[in-house]
């Protein structure tokens, strides 16, 4: 199983029950005209969305076209991408979690970056409302030396030396410590793969707060992890 899902900070005042009333009527129509001439109806809405004492939950519904040719001739079918996305009050904060599948099937960004700039408009007017956020290098790091041999992966960027770009340490290296403190010299830890012992999960963690699940695991399991674990990791 991989998940994805990335975490957003709404900046401006949220009232929790007025989020919802604006966003339970959300609903927007087009029209496409297909090469057959026919015209089909793409909606965009929100479905099954749900207040709690502190959050909300929904599910983000977008309508699109997929083309693709079959046997020399172009076909089209209308598609639903779904995007479950979760709105949490955590420590005076407010953030947006959405999680995109592996795969947006035809729609670059749809998921993530571009449901927050439709959530913010649809919120706020403006798509300047809900920001990213980021996970300090230093945060990651500190991930990683707690529990050296729980980790599987780790990507550098921000390298000093020329011509390269990212160092990566994987398998057998991780455990060369000398390796892992040089490799700090010269960039900041951009990702890193590792398993949580406590809940018995392995995600990826980025510094642009990109969470992506790599075992077995329900969706409220990966949720609940980020809710309680991740949060409070957020610059």
């Amino acid at each position: 199983m991989v998940l994805p899902a990335k975490i957003f900070e709404i900046k401006e005042k949220a009232d929790l029950g007025l989020l919802v009333w604006k966003l339970k009527d959300f609903r927007e129509e087009e029209t496409y005209e297909a090469e057959n001439g026919e015209t089909i109806n793409l909606v965009t809405e929100i479905l099954d969305l749900q207040q709690k004492e502190n959050s909300i939950a929904g599910v983000f519904s977008k309508d699109f076209v997929r083309r693709r040719y079959y046997r020399r001739k172009l076909v089209e079918a209308p598609i639903t991408e779904e995007s479950p996305f979760w709105i949490k009050r955590f420590k005076g904060k407010v953030f947006l979690i959405v999680l995109a599948p592996s795969v947006a099937r035809g729609v670059k960004k749809l998921l993530t970056s571009h449901i927050a700039s439709k959530l913010s408009k649809v919120l706020f007017i403006t798509v300047k409302s809900i920001v990213k956020v980021k996970i300090p290098h230093d945060i990651l790091k500190k991930l990683h030396e707690s529990n050296p041999q729980a980790t599987k992966l780790i990507w550098f960027d921000e390298v000093d030396i020329p011509g390269v770009e990212k160092l990566c340490l994987a398998g057998s290296a991780l455990s060369d410590t000398e390796l892992y403190q040089d490799y700090l010299k010269h960039g900041k830890i951009w990702y890193v793969v590792f398993e949580v012992q406590k809940r018995g999960i392995v995600v990826g963690i980025s510094r642009n707060s990109v969470i992506t699940l790599f075992s077995k695991s329900t969706l409220d399991e990966f949720i609940n992890y980020i809710l309680e674990d991740l949060l409070m990791l957020v610059e």
